[in-house]
């Protein structure tokens, strides 16, 4: 079921809207089982906010731990507040788009509920932009007084100053924290470029300052990133393929999706999977080549199935008895894009006689081919 279910207090939309201020600033906070932080991060962005107009709103991926119905519990008292339940998606930039579109202010905010980010630097973000000194306000890490020490390990610290380096480099931006989950922006310039952001992973900021207009005013905010207090981290290893799936659907002028990169990349772990295994049957095994090449292919389509489930469709993730059935169709697909990388090849070889194009052009044609009907069969919406 795809549906955006928007869970929001009934006296607010009927009655409690028109007695209230239309709100200067729309706080979007995307969420998943972070029921313990949600009453925490409200009374901080109002003890921040003080007297300013303001509305916050949770989107959450229908976390199983009751965060919808802790935000439910203070929208019934507070107006201000509101959620937006995901059903049958998952990603945290869709999220914030997707709260961004229903916001009601000229100006929003993106914060995380885990109260690594300092709320106390909203107020001076929201003057930056209604003075007109700003478009874009990016919290940051790393300017000036900025400091990550408290909230990141040395190899998330490490990993976060090396993709810095590398989007700025290949997508010629020039801020010290592009990876920044904390920001502020206009309403007027996140409409404009929101079709052409990707929903999926985690790295929204990123897709923004690659998509925006040059003429897009920029500033930068240093602040202290806190550790975690309550809950866990979502973010993991597989973070890094995401950002690397879109810094190359950027590269390519979003000609080529964040989830293709990501499925290709699969793939070429795929045909590391298949040699390694092929070589290990023949080496202790006597079965024929024939038997150990079946194998082996069978072993790296099994290897693909699990980690595209993980990885590249993680907004579409099997569970439960689906991935038994998933994988099945996983095997029916790539066995007739096996069949349609042959016959490209081998069309291509007749008529080119060169062995190394055939085998690309096989090659690609087997990964579109796979992408997209896997895309539609085993992983549909």
């Amino acid at each position: 079921m795809n549906a955006i279910i928007a869970a929001q207090p009934r006296d607010f939309l009927h009655g409690r809207a028109a007695a209230q201020a239309r709100p200067r600033v729309s706080i979007i906070v995307p969420t998943y089982r972070e029921a313990e932080n949600v009453a925490p991060t409200v009374a901080a962005i109002e003890r921040a906010l003080g007297d300013i107009a303001w509305e916050i709103i949770f989107v959450d991926d229908d976390s199983p731990d009751g965060t919808v119905a802790a935000v439910r519990s203070l929208g019934e008292r507070d107006g201000r507040v509101r959620v937006i339940r995901r059903v049958g998606r998952r990603g945290l930039a869709g999220a914030v788009i997707e709260g961004m579109m229903a916001s009601a202010a000229d100006i929003v905010a993106v914060i995380d509920a885990d109260l690594q980010h300092d709320e106390a630097l909203l107020p001076k973000m929201l003057g930056a932009i209604e003075t007109g000194n700003a478009d874009l306000v990016i919290a940051t890490r790393y300017a000036q007084s900025g400091d990550a020490q408290g909230g990141f390990s040395t190899l998330r610290r490490n990993a976060s100053t090396l993709a810095t380096r590398v989007s700025n480099l290949l997508l010629k931006t020039n801020v010290s924290d592009p990876m920044s989950g904390f920001f502020m922006i206009r309403r007027d310039a996140i409409d404009g470029i929101a079709p052409n952001l990707a929903t999926g992973g985690f790295k929204l900021l990123l897709d923004i300052l690659a998509s925006a207009p040059e003429s897009l005013k920029i500033v930068e905010m240093p602040y202290q990133f806190r550790p975690r207090q309550l809950g866990t981290s979502k973010l993991d290893a597989l973070v890094i393929a995401d950002f690397l799936g879109l810094l190359l659907s950027k590269l390519s002028g979003n000609t080529i999706s964040p989830r293709f990169f990501l499925f290709a990349l699969v793939g070429a772990t795929g045909l590391v999977v298949h040699l390694a295994t092929l070589r290990s049957v023949l080496t202790t095994t006597h079965i024929p080549f024939n038997a150990a090449q079946f194998i082996a292919a069978l072993v790296a389509m099994t290897s693909n199935f699990f980690l595209n489930n993980a990885l590249t469709f993680r907004d579409r993730r099997l569970t439960g008895s689906a991935v038994f059935k998933g994988l099945l169709t996983f095997y029916l697909v790539c066995s007739i894009g096996t069949l349609a990388n042959v016959g490209v090849a081998e069309l291509i070889y007749l008529r080119d006689a060169s062995w190394w194009r055939a085998g690309i052009a096989g090659a690609v044609m087997a990964a579109v081919f796979n992408y997209a009907v896997s895309s539609m069969l085993t992983w549909r919406k």
